[in-house]
């Protein structure tokens, strides 16, 4: 093989980020991280640490294009970051992200709220529309509230739909923000389980490893799931590797993150 032809067998990495400084949505002058060297292979499974209201939410909205960053350049899958052109809407939409909560539209039902982006950016009959959504309402267990709206189903099967809308379009790279905060065991036990299998390769994702980022404020519950970490410290994004890594960092901000001492109980939820 020459090297012109192994040259086409490299992967892009999935996110590389080159000098970038991130700021705050509702405040452009406040800085959430700057200097920000970091690549995502494909593949890998990361997550984002950091305490409470450090700015991870900021973060990773930046690392999605929601958000441009105030200066540095970043890629996603060797394209130049971000993407609002409409034109590159199709490579835009191999990103997928998963708002804190899920962020459904009330007035539409659940199977509605999954729907609407293969409404809007697939060209599939309404037959196959309806199967895909119908598999993904089996896969987050969410048939029995499919035709309900989001106001009357519990905060947990709100995120879980959130999910199911963002796996509809079958992304690439999966960014969720802060997926397990205030779930209960059987809910945090259930996205630990399907984010292992999407990170391996889902039969819906036609078997394809599925790189994945999220943000957290505890790292105890991720230890036999991910397998890179990285730490929001003091605006710097610190690179910390595998568990190994972890469990040798000085770092004071790490050893809360795995202590977890100052972590909020799970709220309680009387929806159903």
């Amino acid at each position: 093989m020459n090297v012109a032809s192994a040259s086409l067998n490299v992967a892009l990495p999935a996110l590389e980020m080159r000098g970038l400084m991130m700021t705050a949505m509702r405040n452009p002058k406040q800085v959430v991280a700057q200097d920000v060297n970091w690549t995502v292979q494909p593949g890998e499974f990361w997550v984002v640490a950091a305490p409470q209201h450090s700015g991870k939410s900021d973060f990773l909205m930046t690392a999605a294009g929601i958000m441009a960053p105030a200066a540095g350049e970043f890629s996603f899958l060797g394209e130049p970051m971000p993407i609002f052109e409409e034109e590159r809407m199709p490579h835009r939409l191999k990103l997928g992200f998963v708002f804190d909560g899920g962020q459904l539209l009330g007035s539409l039902t659940i199977a509605e709220n999954i729907a609407l982006p293969l409404r809007y950016h697939s060209r599939l009959k309404e037959a196959e529309i309806t199967a895909r959504v119908n598999a993904l309402l089996q896969l987050t267990e969410l048939s029995s509230r499919a035709n309900l709206t989001p106001i009357n189903v519990a905060r947990s099967w709100q995120q879980r739909a959130g999910l199911a809308r963002v796996l509809a379009m079958a992304p690439q790279v999966l960014l969720l923000d802060s997926p397990l905060t205030g779930l209960d065991v059987r809910h945090t036990f259930w996205w630990l389980r399907l984010l292992n299998e999407l990170s391996r390769g889902h039969a819906l994702l036609d078997g394809k490893p599925l790189t994945i980022i999220a943000t957290v404020d505890d790292l105890r519950p991720w230890r036999y799931h991910a397998n890179r970490v990285a730490c929001l410290r003091q605006k710097e994004l610190v690179v910390l590797g595998d568990w190994t890594a972890v469990e040798a960092s000085p770092e004071p901000v790490v050893q809360e993150l795995l202590r977890n001492e100052t972590a909020p109980a799970p709220k309680s939820e009387a929806k159903v």
